[in-house]
């Protein structure tokens, strides 16, 4: 498995293709609604990379490229998730490590990502990559109205 396995999300049958493995993380989305929100965020930045082998997609990640004051330039990883059937292989790691390599010939100084309280698996899993734990993430809901 190379990183040339790992390729962008830019065509709708692309974005489609991811579905499947994103919706493991993401339930919530219908696969029209994924595909919408994925290509209103890929106008604002948003980018999306797979892990496809024979013809399935066995990882896919969500990223962005910014600039804020303290981390000056970063990678921030919205989504990482591989598919269940192939958990445990190396897909994820992949994928990661190919995103670091992005945030590194980018110029960041930095890759950033949050993950919910519950996810020790996960948690496990960016450990092993050598990622901390620096700050804790507020969240306010504001009413729609």
């Amino acid at each position: 498995m190379s990183s040339t396995n790992i390729r962008p999300a830019i065509s709708e049958q692309d974005i489609r293709g991811c579905y499947p493995a994103m919706h493991q993380l993401r339930p919530t989305y219908s696969e029209a609604a994924f595909v919408k929100q994925a290509q209103n965020q890929i106008a604002s930045g948003y980018q999306l990379a797979f892990i496809e082998l024979d013809g399935s997609v066995h990882a896919v990640a969500g990223y962005r490229f910014l600039e804020n004051l303290f981390w000056g330039k970063f990678l921030y990883v919205d989504d990482l998730v591989s598919a269940e059937a192939v958990r445990g292989q190396g897909f994820a790691g992949k994928l990661m490590d190919w995103l670091i390599e992005q945030a590194r010939a980018a110029g960041c100084r930095q890759l950033h990502l949050d993950s919910s309280v519950q996810r020790f698996n996960a948690h496990r899993f960016y450990f092993s990559k050598g990622m901390n734990i620096t700050s804790h993430h507020f969240e306010l809901a504001l009413d729609a109205q």
